[in-house]
């Protein structure tokens, strides 16, 4: 599948998560019909190995995207807690993008 590029100027939208006490800043750009396009994670701890791993998660995330996968089962195969809480950033972005019903 070709890759679906994004607009060159497209609005954003800015929020933070918190998992395991990390503060994490995300912010989400969405294609024109409103599907998430692409996804920015950074960590409070610049250039931490928290941050070099949440960077890379939403990286990944956005090719995968912008090539068709679909997002909630890309939150359902991530990993949960026995509650089904996010254990990583990219998951606790995704349930506040996705508003938890992934």
């Amino acid at each position: 599948m070709t890759r679906e590029r994004l607009p060159n100027r497209r609005a954003a939208m800015t929020f933070g998560v918190e998992v395991n006490g990390l503060r994490y800043t995300a912010t989400v750009g969405r294609f024109a019909d409103g599907r998430i396009g692409e996804l920015f994670l950074i960590n409070h701890r610049s250039n931490s190995q928290a941050d070099t791993n949440a960077r890379d998660s939403a990286i990944v995330f956005s090719f995968a995207v912008q090539h068709g996968a679909d997002p909630r089962a890309i939150r359902r195969a991530l990993c949960q807690d026995s509650h089904g809480r996010a254990s990583g950033p990219l998951g606790a972005a995704l349930d506040f993008l996705l508003g938890g019903d992934s």
